[in-house]
């Protein structure tokens, strides 16, 4: 961990001519994805065009850029990252969203409560019927894919490949959640052969939805 620019920071020992990677939830991308607004396909995945104040648990931190756009819709958001590195920069990035001089990100960070656990852990003790769950696991990595974006490489390098991304899918499962969504690439199989209820489709993403007992499809 380093300071870079006045931020919380980590370099990636194997690219040591990258600068400084660190959690940014105030730039151009994060403007843009809320201006698009409750009809996007995360927002759509989630519910949040029916029930904008939600309160969605992302069970998978990782820079926490999903979160703020959520909250930034309305939603309140518990916001859970196991590692302790990552959870630094997502603690960074918070307290600098609030500092902003921009009141609508500053009341977008209000509503995420960070918190340092291991989801599977969590998630069985605190998970209500009315909230749902968000999983963005790593992305399987291929041999013959391009390279993610850097700082997805420098979160691959941090946190490793999440092995136990199945384990966490069937523990959200498992909780009494309205719906459980998992963030994959558009051709990649079923998070822990589990098959959804639904799914919504971008270009090279794709959204499953698992939905408790009684639940729809959304529109």
């Amino acid at each position: 961990m380093v300071e870079y620019q006045g931020r919380r920071a980590v370099t990636l020992t194997a690219q040591p001519q990258w600068k400084p990677v660190y959690a940014d939830w105030l730039d151009r991308d994060i403007r843009r994805r809320i201006a698009a607004g409750r009809r996007q396909h995360l927002s759509r995945a989630l519910g949040l065009h029916n029930r904008p104040h939600a309160t969605i648990i992302d069970a998978t931190g990782g820079m926490g850029r999903d979160a703020l756009v959520l909250a930034a819709l309305g939603a309140r958001l518990h916001l859970l990252e196991r590692n302790a590195t990552v959870f630094e920069l997502l603690r960074d990035a918070q307290q600098r969203a609030l500092c902003t001089d921009q009141a609508d990100l500053r009341a977008a960070a209000k509503r995420i409560e960070l918190i340092h656990v291991d989801a599977r852990q969590w998630l069985g003790a605190h998970t209500r019927n009315e909230h749902r769950i968000y999983l963005d696991p790593m992305y399987p990595q291929h041999a013959k894919n391009a390279l993610p974006q850097k700082s997805m490489q420098v979160l691959r390098a941090v946190c490793g490949d999440n092995q136990d991304a199945d384990e966490l899918l069937h523990a959200a499962l498992a909780t009494p959640a309205s719906r459980v969504v998992v963030k994959r690439p558009s051709t990649a199989p079923h998070l822990g052969a589990a098959k959804p209820d639904a799914s919504i489709k971008a270009t090279q993403t794709r959204f499953d939805l698992y939905f408790a007992k009684g639940g729809t499809v959304p529109s």
